[in-house]
């Protein structure tokens, strides 16, 4: 299959990606629990803003404003039978920026997880999963997206019930899990287990890596623990740890931390580089500057990650067997890309 993403990735040894969605909205006013989605409807200038500002900062993808917009996360608000509607909005929107930018920009269609447990452990069957992914797709498809994007992803069950949903679509795709728990996604997941998981897929995605989880350092450890495979990995890591303020969370981590991060991902073998929770404008650029002028170097030792970065929260990468295994308890809540 012939795409955007591909063509990009042929001629260039990284790209920049964009940074957070919901640090961005609620700095332009997003309240907590409401759904940035219906922005797409509603506040559509300030989702070109958002758009608009990873662009300008350089990134060569950005992900549209519809992480949530999909059936079972719409119907927490009433808005179930809009997830065609308002994922083909944000897509809409993306592609205007796009187009405009005078140089090729690519509309990833965010797609987040359904935030339902899967059988065997809950009630989600694999064949609703595909049609709550699938509508999402076609409508992040009418809207003009380049590439589905599925991200922060736990359970593998999930994972490939999205992969079946862009097969159907006929739309490439791209998939990232969030690697949270000592090195292993919340459901169990390690990174070597889902190199594994990528090479039994029929549909393949054109890249896969992780986003969220802990800090920068875990993130780039994962990367490595990717091991050998014939894909682009995707490194997309949060700017810094959380820290709680004046009733707010915000993350530490600074543009020039974020430059850092992002020169040894591509050292680490990443070759889609962007941001996840606290990464802005600002973060950003200077990811971007120090990939354009600092020169590649050899594989990081983790103690040197750890010495640019901060220190990793566990200290098992979760592929020695040293970390917890799969939660069982039903307890799955929403992750969301902030």
């Amino acid at each position: 299959m012939s795409d955007a993403l591909t063509t990009l990735l042929r001629e260039r040894d990284w790209l920049l990606a964009d940074g957070a969605t919901g640090t961005n909205l609620f700095n332009m006013g997003l309240e907590s629990g409401d759904a940035p989605e219906f922005w797409n409807d509603v506040r559509v200038a300030d989702v070109k803003r958002l758009y608009s500002g990873a662009v300008d900062a350089g990134s060569d993808i950005f992900l549209t404003n519809t992480f949530g917009s999909n059936a079972a996360r719409l119907k927490l608000h009433d808005g179930q039978a809009r997830a065609h509607e308002l994922s083909r909005k944000g897509a809409e929107i993306g592609r205007e920026i796009a187009d405009a930018a005078g140089r090729p920009v690519i509309v990833a269609g965010s797609m987040g997880p359904t935030g339902e447990i899967m059988e065997p452990m809950g009630p989600l069957t694999h064949d609703a999963a595909v049609e709550i992914f699938h509508e999402q797709a076609e409508g992040l498809k009418a809207g003009g997206a380049d590439v589905l994007w599925v991200e922060t992803i736990s359970a593998p069950e999930e994972l490939r019930a999205a992969a079946e949903a862009a097969a159907r679509a006929d739309m490439p795709w791209c998939v990232t899990m969030s690697f949270d728990t000592a090195g292993r996604t919340m459901m169990g997941t390690t990174s070597d287990a889902m190199t594994r998981l990528i090479g039994k897929l029929a549909h393949k995605p054109v890249a896969y890596g992780a986003n969220c989880g802990v800090g920068a350092s875990d993130l780039l450890r994962t990367v490595m623990g990717f091991g050998a495979t014939d894909r682009p990995l995707i490194a997309k890591g949060n700017a810094g740890i959380p820290k709680y303020h004046d009733g707010h969370i915000h993350y530490d981590g600074t543009p020039e931390l974020m430059a850092d991060y992002a020169v040894l991902a591509r050292d680490a073998g990443a070759t889609i580089i962007g941001g996840c929770c606290g990464t802005t404008p600002d973060h950003l650029r200077a990811m971007r500057d120090a990939l354009e002028t600092r020169p590649h170097g050899n594989t990081p030792e983790l103690s040197a990650i750890a010495e640019a970065l901060g220190g990793f929260s566990s200290d098992s990468d979760g592929t020695d067997g040293n970390a917890p295994t799969r939660d069982r308890s039903g307890n799955r809540r929403r992750r969301a890309r902030a």
